[in-house]
């Protein structure tokens, strides 16, 4: 699988984040609530006078110990948030893209791999570091919202010794500019979730653009092809989709904590044929035509 025995500083060197501000907002409200919560410690007994002139001495310390305590249970849980997301942007990125990877059995026949919503490109260069070391003369592309990100994934994907495997292109995830049946493995990482969101995340106007997603990852794969997501939340939707669709091999991992969420990676294969039905009509995979 490539390059998997790295630490966190490792992939952080050379991948960054994405959303750096979100961490360190955590961090700084739980650095805030732990001097609280050490002040209440400090200074219980004065505490408990000062509310004892507003509530009688036994209702005072118990509003003292309770709001010490709450306050130091809030610097605990504002850690871990920003701890898991940090883990999770970073290290568990990496480990999810390797586990990813083994979804594709034979990476040696894969000539055209599409990322959506390659972002750093930590999942492209594992798929490109993959490429490289089955000798393939195939080729991943990563496609992305903003074109600065895409600069800053090819820079990375020099890093990492992949450029030549590894082309990056501006586009809409709900519009892949793409031709019908062009890649043999699509893949996405903690991205489709994304898709829609200016709806609203649990809108059914949401829900049809992540849908719509999805169904274009599913038109650009070949008869045969394999897609690969991992992503938050929405996987249930994503399944009964894909079987909408009739998708073959559909399979789900197990739940994994991300980003203080659940997540899932689903992987499946496109029917090498495409006829179903008593009058074997042709299935159109846009999301327009099939709804």
């Amino acid at each position: 699988m490539g390059k998997t025995g790295r630490d966190w500083t490792q992939i952080y060197a050379i991948y960054g984040m994405d959303d750096w501000q979100t961490p360190v907002f955590l961090l700084l409200h739980a650095v805030v609530f732990s001097f609280l919560s050490l002040l209440f410690l400090l200074y219980f007994t004065p505490i408990c006078a000062s509310l004892s002139l507003l509530l009688p001495p036994s209702a005072a310390r118990f509003a003292a110990g309770f709001t010490g305590s709450v306050t130091a249970l809030s610097a605990v849980c504002l850690f871990f948030a920003a701890a898991n997301i940090f883990y999770s942007a970073v290290s568990l990125h990496w480990e999810m893209s390797q586990r990813m990877i083994t979804a594709v059995a034979d990476w040696s026949a894969v000539k055209h791999a599409l990322d959506v919503g390659c972002g750093r490109g930590i999942l492209l260069n594992a798929v490109a570091l993959q490429l490289k070391k089955e000798g393939s003369s195939g080729r991943v592309v990563g496609l992305d919202r903003k074109k600065k990100t895409t600069v800053s994934t090819l820079r990375t994907a020099g890093i990492e010794g992949v450029q030549e495997y590894v082309t990056c292109r501006e586009g809409d995830a709900r519009r892949l500019p793409f031709t019908d049946n062009y890649f043999d493995v699509v893949v996405s990482a903690v991205f489709l979730h994304t898709v829609g969101k200016e709806f609203g995340g649990k809108t059914a106007a949401a829900a049809a653009e992540r849908m719509r997603g999805l169904g274009e990852v599913v038109r650009v794969l070949k008869p045969g092809g394999v897609g690969v997501v991992w992503d938050l939340v929405h996987v249930p939707e994503y399944v009964q989709r894909l079987r909408e669709l009739k998708m073959e091999e559909i399979r789900v991992s197990e739940r994994v904590t991300a980003f203080m969420v659940s997540s899932h990676i689903v992987s499946f294969r496109k029917p090498s044929q495409h006829l179903v039905g008593h009058g074997e009509v042709r299935l159109d995979w846009r999301f327009n035509n099939i709804c």
